[in-house]
Order: C-alpha cells, then structure tokens, then sequence
C-alpha cells in the first residue's frame, strides 16, 4: 500500500507563506489549470494575488515574462509590484504588470499597422474624444444641441466596452439616437481616428481584441508567452475584457481570476457580473476556491452583511466568518429628517471622539451625492474636519458653482467674475469674442459686465444673434432682480435654474454623471430654502467654503458607496436606507431585479467597509425638490437579521414603540405595493418574527377629516390616494403623507 506524502510543515515552507490560512494557501499553490478565488470582503484578497505572483518566481514554475497580471487601476498595479518585489526583488519588473489599457497598449504598440495605425498612436482623453465628434456630427449635419456630442460619445464608448466595432451595429442597437445615424457617425469618428493616428481608450481593448481575433500568428505568440494570467477585480470586466482574456487563457489554461460577485457594484458603467458567475462553463475542471475568513469585521457586522446579500440569486455563495471578538450589534436609527439624520450623526462622531478615536478611521457612505450636504453643513456648525472622497465637496461642484453664479448676479449685478462664468452656460451662442468686446465697453466706461451688455443690447456693435442672446439674458436678470423681494429665495432659485435654462441643459445630458448633477441643483434649491432671503443664503456659502486644509488623519471621510469600495474604516455611518433612494429608483426603473440584486451588493459593499461599528439610519421625512415627501425604510433594513441588529427610533415615529418588534411592524406595515411587487425569499424578521408587509389602506381619514402630524399639525384630509393622504395644514400649507403618519384631530 502506497502511503500518501506528508503536507509540508511550517518550516518547510516558503517565509512568504507565513501567516496565510488554508484556503489563502491553496489559492496561491493552486497554479495549474483554471482557477476561480471567490474572495469576500476582507479575507485577504490582495495578499493572496502578490503572493501567487511571487509564488510562480520563487519556485521557477515561470520565468517574469511568463507572467500576465492584470489590475484595474495603476494604483493597484503599483501595490502589487512593490509587495512581490519585497519577496523576490527587482525581477518583478519583467513582469506584464499593470491595467487592461495599459497592457493592450504594450500589445498594440507591436502591431499597430495590423490595426490600421502607426506605432506612435496618440491617446486621445476624454475631453478631444468630444472634440473630435463635435467634428464629425457637424459634417454629418447632426445638430449638437439635439444630440450632444458627450451624450453620443457614452453610447459609443458603451459599444466599445462590447467590442463592437461599427459595422456590428444593427438598426435596433442604435435607435433612434442622432436621428438614426449613430452607427454611421461611429464609423466616421473611427476614420477620423485613423487618420489622425490616434486610439480612444475604448479602442485599446477593442483593437487588440480585433487583432488577436484576425491574425492566428499574433495571438499564438502571446499565448505561448504568458503561461501563467492573474486577473484582480474580476467581477468588475466588462465584454471586451472578458474576451480579450479569454482569447490569452486559450493556450494553457493557467488563468487564476480573483474576484467577489457579491461585490459586482459597477454594471452602470459596462461591468458584466455574468463573467465570474459563468467562470466553471467558461474554463471547463475549473477550481474554485472561497476565501471566508474575515480579518476586518466583526461577527455582527458579517452577519448583517452575509444575512442581507444571501437574498440575491445571481451569485456563487459563500459564508463569511472571523475569529475577531464580538461587537457591538449594527445600530438601525430611525430619525425624523435629513437635518436630524446629520445631527445624529454628527453627536454620535463627537462621542467618538470622546472616547479617544480618530476621524480618520470614520466615513460615511452615502446613495447619492446630494446627500452629502447636511452632513458637511452640520460638520462646519460642530467644528468636525471632514473631506470628500471621489468627488468635490458640494457647493464646489460644477453644477452647484453654476447656480450660484447665477444667483450672485441676481443678487449682485456687480458681480463680473459670476456673470461671465454663466454668460453663455448653457449655451447660447455668446462667444470669447463677444465676452471681449463686453469687457472692452465695460472697461472703457468703468461699468459692470451686465452694465455693458445693457448697453450693447441695444447697439448694432454684435452680431444680430449674439445682440438677441444678450439682450435676453439682461431681460431675464432684470426680470429676476425684481422678484426678490416677492417670492422666497428656494422659488426666486428655481426659477432662475429653470428660465435660464440650466435645469433643461442637465436633463438633455444623458451623461451618467447628469441624473446626479440635477439631484445636486434639488438639493440646493432645498437648502436655499432654509434662509430668510437670498443674500442671507450667499453669505452663509461663502463662509462654509472659507475652510483651511487639515491633516486627512484628522477627517472624517464623505463619499458615496461606489468610491468606498476598496476601503475599510472603525465606524462607517450609512445614511438614507429609505425606499425611494436605496434602492435607488433609477436603478430599479432601468434593470428591474438585476437592479435590484446591484443594489443590494452595493448595501453589502456599504456594510463590509466597517471594521468595528456600523450605523444605518433612515428618516421619516426627506424634503426633495422643497417639498416634504414622506418616506419608509429601504426594503434592505428589513433583511438584516434581528440579532445581528439594535434598532432604536424616536418616540412616536411610524406609529411604534422607541425600539423593537411594534416598531418594525408598523414601518415595514407602510411599505409601498410597488415594494410587494419586488422578488423576495422570505418576510423580514426583526426580534425573531417575520414582519406583516401587507400595506396599511387609508380609510380611517377619507377626504374632509380633521388631522394631527407631528411635524405639520393640525390640517384637513383633501385627497385620498392608496395609503398616501394631501393634506391642507394650517400652518404649513399643502403637503403630501403617508396616513400611517397621522391621527385623528
């Protein structure tokens, strides 16, 4: 009888194996055939990636050149070299390292001819990709203002990341967008490409798909070299990504993707989940090994996480668990309104503080950029450091300058440097000519910008279209000059956003940055609304934006739950878990339950950032638009598991008690039927019993009865519609309720 070999002991075994538990080892030993590493959040993922790819050269099962690693980042790539070269040294810098363009990049160089292109490519960013399709629509008559270049360059660069070049687009993949003739614009825009010598950064992928696809000689090349493919992130590919590693794996089969289904968050900007849940059909005996030791949560937090993502169905599964020490339970609070969610917030971080931690290992993750400005308003009130990653901080966005460009002239005709920052924003045929000649007679007469362009209005010096551009925009500053002191500053704003045109300039973008943009320019309007007059509001912006730079160790973190992933922190705050903004309603409207499940991981995502404490809230109220709407919890509250969970509420909210079980029923009662609609495994359980989700019906308040709101007192039911009433307060005017809300007065 053959007696088995002995696995190797601690000492026989590499120092780089030190410390990696069973399954990391495994993962990393594993370095024949196909290889699929689930890995959860937090189990190790990295260290497993750089200590394979040190593995493969310490014990020469492939030379440097033999290696593909691919990331998804340049900051990954650079993590990664430098963690392999403190195992093996510098000949890591042999290896092909680095991100998808990157590489195909290095490939394309090679054969660029075989493309249609020279070695010496350009690469063209963003803003000349726009450039260059201005071009080519107004040669193909296409009205930019009707079809936007940037709107049309999303699109095409979305068939990129399918690597479909121009001539597989069918009729019924372009619609009607550019009047029909978007594949043929795509097809001039790919010639003018060529011509100029020049790729887009979806051209890099597609083109080297093209080529491995076309020239067999090519392809076998690379396959013969790169023996072994290490693929990070790889729930995040996209189409043409997936093909081009799927054209390299091919030869040897030695391809090891790492990745998380249950972190899949990107599918809004092209990434494919169906490329991980398929990996067992796309490389037949492929091994699959689940990394499910956490080294970051604790128990309760991976048991919220884990109980809340298992209501998917599109994914592999897996069980995460730590040895960690036991926490506190994740802390579900419901609050009145978004100013009592940032209060909250804000009291519980300086209690933080109190106990000696730092804001450094706080963030708060949030749905929407809109909600970020509560919370940096109460942060500058409380004296709390904060910076916000992935993005500006809200009244320095964009959109958010733009309006209050336009407000300060309303406010301050003076004002030069705001009046040209929006005198052609949105545009309106106003060019650097005409601006130059404004400031020629403003300065000869030592008047203001709009002074001049009174004068010039009336004058034959411009153009006649330039002359009736800037003769509308001085009737509509004068006209919204001299409703300040009639309407209140959130009406006279609105106004100004809508008649100006800027309201309509961002709901014509189909740019997935605009829905958020205008999200933004709601919450403004509503903040404005909070101040007794406009000049009142401007002043309190310009002391909140007048904040000195302070050490990132000494800040808490903002930034919205796709830049947080990544990233871990002690306390992650997770506001807004309201139906209506998480889930968010887009989302839903445009994928249905694959929006649904996206969602869901993005809640998972939220969760897992948390080391040791993890707060939800969700408010009984959220004014959008400067109208209050009332809101229930996020249907995502509802599958957290009740002991992994200490729910607390003010008093008298949702009809229920301060905390536990009659609390959760009467929220989860109110949920909308659109919520029913939606697939689910079982009824939420909050303290051990499933939860009533059949929707309460309004009845007990029809039209003409008395009735009491906490918040707006004592009104008169006008209209019943399913469980929402609209009500004329006595004090607070019209407004719209969940009748669960109210009582008989």
């Amino acid at each position: 009888m053959t007696s088995q070999p002995l696995p190797p002991t601690q000492a026989q075994l590499p120092p780089y194996f030190a410390g990696l538990n069973e399954a990391q080892r495994r993962a990393v030993e594993t370095v024949e055939g196909p290889v699929l590493v689930l890995a959860g959040a937090g189990t190790g993922k990295t260290r497993v990636l750089t200590t394979r790819l040190a593995h493969l050269l310490a014990s020469g099962a492939a030379r440097p050149w033999n290696i593909l690693a691919v990331t998804f980042t340049n900051k990954a790539a650079r993590e990664m070299r430098e963690r392999v070269a403190n195992i093996i040294g510098p000949s890591v810098e042999q290896v092909w390292l680095g991100t998808f363009h990157a590489l195909c990049t290095r490939i394309l160089r090679k054969h660029a001819e075989l493309v249609g292109l020279k070695s010496n490519f350009t690469i063209l960013d963003a803003d000349d990709q726009v450039r260059l399709l201005k071009q080519v629509l107004e040669a193909e008559g296409i009205d930019d203002k009707r079809w936007p270049a940037r709107v049309l360059m999303t699109v095409i660069q979305r068939w990129k990341d399918r690597a479909l070049p121009p001539e597989k687009i069918g009729a019924a993949e372009a619609g009607d967008l550019a009047g029909g003739k978007l594949p043929q614009i795509y097809a001039a825009y790919q010639q003018r490409l060529k011509t100029l010598n020049a790729a887009d950064f979806g051209d890099l992928l597609m083109h080297t798909v093209a080529l491995f696809t076309a020239e067999a000689d090519v392809l076998q090349q690379y396959q013969r070299q790169f023996r072994y493919l290490l693929v990070d992130e790889y729930q995040d590919t996209n189409v043409a990504q997936y093909l081009w590693l799927r054209l390299l794996a091919q030869g040897r089969h030695n391809i090891c993707c790492v990745g998380d289904e249950d972190q899949s968050i990107y599918g809004w900007r092209g990434a494919e989940i169906g490329n991980i849940l398929r990996f067992e059909a796309d490389f037949p005996g492929a091994k699959v090994i689940r990394l499910e030791q956490n080294y970051r949560s604790t128990p309760s937090i991976l048991a919220a996480a884990s109980h809340l993502i298992a209501n998917n169905k599109d994914r592999l599964g897996k069980t995460l668990w730590t040895e960690a020490e036991a926490g506190d339970n994740v802390k579900v609070t419901a609050v009145w309104d978004g100013e009592d969610e940032a209060r909250r917030v804000g009291d519980e971080i300086e209690a933080l503080q109190r106990k000696g931690l730092q804001l450094g290992q706080m963030a708060i993750l949030v749905r929407a950029g809109f909600q970020t400005r509560e919370f940096e308003e109460r942060f500058i009130t409380l004296g709390i450091n904060y910076r916000v990653i992935g993005g500006q901080r809200f009244y320095e966005r964009l959109e958010i300058r733009d309006a209050l460009a336009y407000l300060r002239v309303v406010q301050q005709p003076d004002d030069d440097l705001a009046f040209e920052r929006i005198i052609n924003t949105p545009k309106r045929g106003i060019g650097q000519t005409t601006v130059q000649t404004l400031h020629k007679l403003a300065r000869a007469q030592g008047v203001p910008l709009l002074a001049a362009a009174s004068a010039m209005a009336g004058t034959d010096e411009l153009k006649p279209a330039a002359r009736r551009a800037i003769a509308t925009v001085v009737e509509d500053f004068t006209r919204w000059r001299q409703m300040v002191d009639g309407v209140g500053p959130a009406d006279l704003a609105q106004t100004v956003l809508d008649e100006s045109g800027y309201t309509a300039h961002w709901q014509q973008d189909k740019s997935a940055e605009a829905p958020g943009r205008l999200e933004n320019l709601k919450e403004l309007v509503r903040a404005i609304g909070e101040f007794e007059s406009l000049a009142s509001f401007l002043e309190h912006v310009s002391l909140v934006m007048d904040i000195d730079e302070v050490d990132p160790g000494q800040q808490i973190s903002l930034m919205t739950l796709h830049a947080a992933k990544g990233l871990e922190f002690d306390s992650v705050f997770l506001p807004g878990w309201e139906e209506g903004l998480f889930p968010h309603p887009r989302s839903l409207d445009e994928n249905g339950n694959a929006g649904l499940e996206e969602e869901r991981r993005l809640a998972y995502v939220g969760l897992t950032r948390a080391r040791k404490r993890a707060y939800v809230t969700h408010a009984a109220n959220r004014r959008i638009h400067n109208m209050w709407q009332s809101s229930v919890p996020s249907r995502f509250i509802g599958e957290l598991p009740a002991d992994a969970i200490e729910v607390e509420a003010e008093s008298g909210l949702f009809g229920g008690s301060a905390v536990g079980g009659s609390y959760a029923g009467s929220i989860y009662e109110s949920r909308p039927a659109a919520w029913l609609s939606q697939p689910r495994r079982q009824a939420p359980l909050i303290e051990g019993r499933a939860v009533n989700l059949t929707p309460k019906r309004s009845g007990g308040f029809p039209a003409g009865t008395r009735v009491f709101h906490q918040k707006f007192g004592y009104g008169t039911v006008r209209a019943v519609d399913g469980d929402k009433l609209e009500i004329e307060f006595e004090h607070a005017g019209l407004k719209k309720v969940m009748d669960s809300f109210v009582t008989a007065g």
